[in-house]
């Protein structure tokens, strides 16, 4: 009985082998940014970074003066259910701006553009972080899409974009300075699937640095990153997606590392952190997504989107790696038809995920 039922396992586990490679070596269309998609997808931070209500403010209450309406606290980055959602739907109609200039509502996407991110609004921004009890507000996937908004911006050849980077600056030196003093302080890094992900927040904090030329921001993710995780090895990667993840902490951690490290030196950490990645029949199944109408489960959307734009990522530059590519792929093309048109609970952050996502394609 014992031979019959280790038998009967064996060919179980041979067959889940056997269909995962084959599943790993179908090709899959690979999803393109275009204009009829931009076009499709620029409905989505239209829709709500003017939508006060409803709202999650994340706020600690002082004292009754601090009881004021979201536009009131954040006259840019009200709308979208939350604050760095705003910020991303706002990441996300200069990053259409700049690459499909000839939108269907450009000069809608504009003329909010100029509205929201002024002199004056930027200013109460500001100006709520340095209240007493707010002032690791967002730390550290708000101040992380802030900073993707500003390279953004400062890539976009424009004069639109420089009156709004202009316009942001006090934000940015504000966000810098606190990555600045942060990170410094940070003994271990956080390593969940959702908003406080620490290799998320570095990543995009470093592709900014690398962008404007931020040498000291740029050097201080260097060194941190690699006290963080430089000797980390064989990432459970069975473990994920947990039921609420939008990232997924293994490969975030080694999209940033692709960030910091030398090519070399890459490849012999990925290959001690995840060696499963090199065999050309690696493959992850999505996140798959049960309700759509539930604001957490519907995470498991953006979980696909960002696998992809980080193992996009490594396999940049890297051609024992390009297999990845089809891998994430797949993910966009599981979760792309459902977020346009879709609730709420999605629709107000999951445009900029698909975005990213779609752009890290071509890199």
């Amino acid at each position: 009985m014992f031979l019959v039922v280790l038998f009967s396992c064996n060919k179980t586990e041979g067959q889940k082998s056997a269909l995962a490679e084959a599943t790993a070596n179908a090709v899959v269309d690979t999803p393109i940014l275009n204009l009829e998609q931009a076009n499709r997808l620029a409905e989505l931070p239209l829709s709500c970074v003017g939508t006060e209500y409803p709202n999650k403010l994340n706020q600690t209450i002082g004292s009754a003066e601090d009881l004021k309406s979201p536009k009131e606290l954040h006259p840019t980055f009200y709308g979208c259910f939350d604050w760095h959602s705003a910020v991303h739907g706002h990441w996300s109609m200069v990053s259409l701006l700049r690459q499909f200039p000839d939108l269907e509502k450009e000069d809608e996407l504009r003329s909010w553009l100029k509205r929201s991110i002024t002199e004056e609004n930027v200013e109460q921004e500001v100006a709520y972080f340095h209240g007493k009890h707010n002032t690791s507000y967002e730390r550290t996937y708000g101040w992380a899409w802030l900073l993707k908004l500003v390279e953004e911006l400062h890539t976009w050849d424009s004069d639109v974009a420089r009156q709004l980077e202009s316009n942001l600056q006090p934000m940015t030196h504000m966000i810098v300075a606190k990555y600045l003093e942060f990170l410094p302080k940070l003994n271990y890094p956080i390593r969940v699937g959702e908003h406080p992900n620490t290799a998320f927040g570095l990543s995009f904090a470093y592709d900014y640095a690398v962008t404007v030329g931020h040498l000291e921001l740029k050097s201080l993710i260097e060194q941190r990153a690699k006290d963080f995780y430089g000797k980390d090895s064989n990432c459970p990667l069975e473990w994920e997606p947990s039921g609420f993840d939008f990232l997924s902490p293994c490969l975030e951690e080694a999209a940033l590392m692709k960030r910091v490290l030398p090519s070399d030196e890459f490849k012999t950490w990925i290959n001690n952190f995840m060696p499963q990645l090199k065999d050309k029949s690696f493959y992850i199944e999505t996140g798959k997504v049960s309700d759509r109408t539930d604001g957490k489960l519907v995470h498991l959307d953006g979980v696909n989107f960002s696998r992809a734009w980080s193992l996009n990522y490594i396999a940049k530059d890297l051609p024992d790696y390009e297999h990845l590519r089809n891998l994430a792929n797949a993910h966009i093309n599981y979760s792309l038809p459902s977020i346009v048109g879709d609730s709420y609970e999605g629709g107000h952050w999951l445009g900029s995920f698909a975005i990213y996502a779609l752009n890290s394609i071509e890199e």
